[in-house]
């Protein structure tokens, strides 16, 4: 995953890890995330860490960043060293990911599995705007060692579309999703965003029934969020758009559930619905159990037995850090025995299999009670000692989880 920078400690130069956090490794499962910082335009609402071809400035280009990103796998390698697993999930976010060619994103996804190779059934995702793919390099990337695809389709609605930026055509996303079944892909997943500034019920119904229409073994449905910073915020404080209502979020939530369970899908992360089991995306569910995965890219962040780092942020410092023999973090920390059991807390609450009642401090066994109580929780899994979101639960997630912590 890619987020901003933070504080922390200084990374080596060798991107030598702290005493301790090689000694689980292969315990978890163990996955790559690949950032491809690259996007023909930013989108109103987005804060992610990507850059248009007028932003990059020098000392970078797209062509060479697949052998840069190679180099950081390499790196990889000499840190993990010989304890390293298999690798059973691999990820390539952005960004947009298939403005490389497909040629590009299997070369990285082949020095994966030189290096450290890949395990039996390996899930290998990369995300996708519509617009950015065609038959011929679905086909390429299928062959090339692909086997989930998610398009980020938001909408199903032009003026929708318009408000956050997004440069695909309705229809696009389904007609995307329908070629990259022909080309082989085992999984497909759409993304949507609800909440929109002047997006209406019928709006987002049309949206999920246009997204279902099209055939997606996986959806995922978030609330949009207003990132400080972005086109989209200022649109807002300019009074030309309204702020998103958390009570609509709610609503549209309800509506998401209801219509995605009429079709077959069931919850399993509070935005992710999924056909079967192994329609899952087991690369989150990584990041959500408290995996390993290495980040590969410019803002990249990785998680290793506790120590977490992230890179530089822009490709051009990432890329010279690269060239020089020197490791791209720009800082870390190790996590305390607290930090890892609050954010198993955060993390797994949100799963359909929900977290482990024992494991909930007695300070907070209160606050676990009055959930119950409330409606909150499900209690059938609470009696064999499991705490899982009720569909109310759901709703009210974040604030519980305030309140446990």
């Amino acid at each position: 995953m890619a987020s901003s920078v933070l504080d922390g400690d200084a990374v080596p130069a060798s991107g030598e890890l702290p005493d301790g956090a090689l000694a689980g490794l292969g315990t978890r499962p163990f996955g790559f995330y690949v950032h491809v910082p690259f996007c023909a335009a930013r989108c109103g609402y987005c804060d992610f860490n990507t850059y248009t071809a007028a932003e990059l400035g020098p000392g970078v280009t797209r062509a060479g960043y697949a052998a840069t990103a190679v180099e950081e796998v390499r790196l990889a390698r000499r840190v993990l060293g010989e304890a390293a697993p298999r690798v059973e999930t691999v990820f390539f976010g952005g960004g947009t990911p298939t403005l490389l060619p497909a040629a590009d994103l299997i070369r990285v996804l082949k020095a994966i599995d030189e290096e450290f190779g890949l395990a039996p059934g390996a899930e290998v995702t990369t995300e996708a705007n519509p617009e950015s793919v065609d038959p011929a390099s679905l086909e390429a990337l299928r062959e090339g060692g692909f086997t989930r695809i998610s398009f980020g389709m938001q909408s199903a609605r032009e003026h929708v579309l318009a408000v956050l930026d997004r440069r695909h055509t309705p229809g696009r996303a389904a007609q995307a999703a329908a070629e990259a079944r022909r080309a082989g892909f085992e999984h497909v997943n759409l993304d949507l965003i609800y909440g929109t500034p002047g997006e209406t019920d019928d709006d987002w119904r049309a949206s999920l029934e246009a997204a279902i229409a099209a055939g997606p073994d996986h959806v995922s449905a978030y609330a949009l969020i207003v990132e400080d910073g972005t086109r989209l915020a200022r649109r807002i404080r300019r009074g030309e758009l309204p702020m998103p209502d958390d009570d609509v979020a709610a609503d549209r939530y309800l509506i998401a559930d209801e219509l995605l369970a009429k079709a077959g899908f069931s919850w399993y992360e509070i935005s992710n619905w999924a056909r079967s089991e192994d329609a899952r995306c087991r690369h989150n569910l990584l990041y959500w159990t408290g995996g390993d995965w290495w980040g590969v890219g410019p803002g990249a962040h990785s998680h290793v037995g506790g120590t977490r780092w992230w890179n530089v942020k822009h490709p051009a410092a990432y890329a010279a850090r690269l060239a020089e023999g020197v490791s791209p973090g720009h800082a870390r920390e190790v996590l305390t025995e607290h930090d890892r059991e609050v954010e198993r807390l955060m993390l797994e609450l949100r799963l359909a299999t929900g977290y482990p009642l024992a494991r909930v401090a007695p300070r907070a066994r209160p606050v676990v009670a009055d959930a119950l109580a409330r409606g909150l929780l499900d209690p059938e899994p609470f009696k064999a000692g499991r705490m899982v979101l009720t569909l109310r639960g759901r709703l009210l997630a974040d604030a519980l989880v305030r309140d446990l912590v």
